[in-house]
């Protein structure tokens, strides 16, 4: 009801300035206000977590964890703030984030702007949250393709003692040759890396924290099931499915489509859960998967636990529906189970 008055204005505004005074209104909510509780459901454990309800927060919202506490009001399962890169970078320059309200979409090439890993990490220790809390990391935009990896492995370190598990961005259109780290070569150099730091982290903090990776909608059946293939490999404990596409066949003819950058919201919804359906078969069950990508109602919700998933994760729905989305989402989705694995 409030965000039904709220979002005419925030649409007034451009949908960058909106996102942020979001964001600030959601931090001064957060110090003032109790803590917030999840939307009641049946609890699920996935990669070692009890999550009191499988309806979470997708990255990119809150890249710096400055409103962990207010965002934990909307009544969330799990939240995941980032991506979060090393050292401070701007972003790509504005403008950088559009609105397709006809068919509920967004495009951004925001390129990981954020404060830095050690801007995050501070927010983190000062909130009250004590949930369910991903942390989501990347490379910065100058770091070269082949030194990734050490990009990444500076995020783990930092991040690890504060994260109930951490994303392995890959995935994001808007940071330049990132995505070849999708390739079978380049992921299988890069998530060897990673598991022997977390294997290391885990015996220094006496802390299993689990690992997950976030993986693009714009793949083919076999990079799919070379991607099943490393994560089996590396044993890493889920899969993200999916971020932005840069696809724009859904769009065609509509204000802002011609705009760079990932496409998400309810355009992307098709090929996302398409990826999960074609990953839940590859993996045969064997680590779980959280499905994000188009989900604005609890219909869609309910979708991706169809197809596969295990959990759901919401942002540009947020941006058209606000909070109540989340309680739909909640009780669409209350007491379902993943349908059996199909056959590879």
């Amino acid at each position: 009801m409030l965000y039904d008055i709220a979002r005419p204005l925030l649409f007034s505004l451009d949908a960058e300035t909106a996102h942020e005074f979001t964001l600030a209104t959601l931090n001064v909510a957060g110090r003032a206000l109790p803590a917030g509780r999840p939307e009641p459901a049946a609890p699920v454990q996935v990669m070692g977590l009890n999550f009191p309800n499988r309806i979470g927060l997708a990255a990119g919202l809150d890249k710096n964890g400055e409103a962990i506490d207010g965002l934990a009001r909307m009544g969330f399962g799990f939240i995941e703030i980032g991506t979060i890169t090393p050292r401070p970078q701007p972003g790509n320059p504005r403008p950088r984030l559009f609105r397709l309200p006809e068919v509920q979409g967004i495009i951004n090439r925001m390129g990981f702007n954020n404060h830095g890993v050690d801007a995050l990490v501070a927010n983190v220790k000062a909130a009250k949250f004590s949930g369910i809390l991903g942390i989501n990391i990347g490379k910065n935009f100058d770091t070269p393709i082949e030194n990734a990896a050490d990009d990444y492995l500076a995020c783990l370190e930092k991040v690890y003692a504060l994260a109930s598990y951490v994303t392995v961005n890959i995935s994001s259109p808007n940071t330049a040759n990132l995505r070849q780290l999708q390739g079978e070569s380049e992921l299988d150099d890069l998530l060897a890396k990673l598991k022997a730091a977390q294997t290391r982290l885990a015996d220094t903090h006496g802390r299993y924290v689990p690992m997950t990776l976030k993986i693009a909608p714009d793949l083919d059946d076999a990079q799919i099931t070379n991607i099943a293939d490393a994560l089996r490999r590396h044993r890493i404990d889920g899969v993200i499915a999916t971020n932005t596409t840069i696809a724009r066949d859904k769009v065609q003819g509509v204000r802002f489509a011609e705009q760079q950058g990932g496409l998400s919201g309810a355009p992307v919804f098709e090929a996302s859960t398409a990826v999960v359906v074609k990953l839940a078969a590859a993996l045969a069950g064997e680590l779980p998967i959280i499905a994000a990508g188009g989900v604005t109602n609890g219909r869609t919700a309910r979708a991706k636990l169809e197809a596969g998933a295990t959990l759901v994760q919401l942002y540009s729905g947020l941006i058209y529906r606000g909070p109540g989305l989340v309680r739909e989402c909640v009780r669409a989705t209350d007491g379902m189970s993943p349908p059996a694995p199909a056959a590879a």
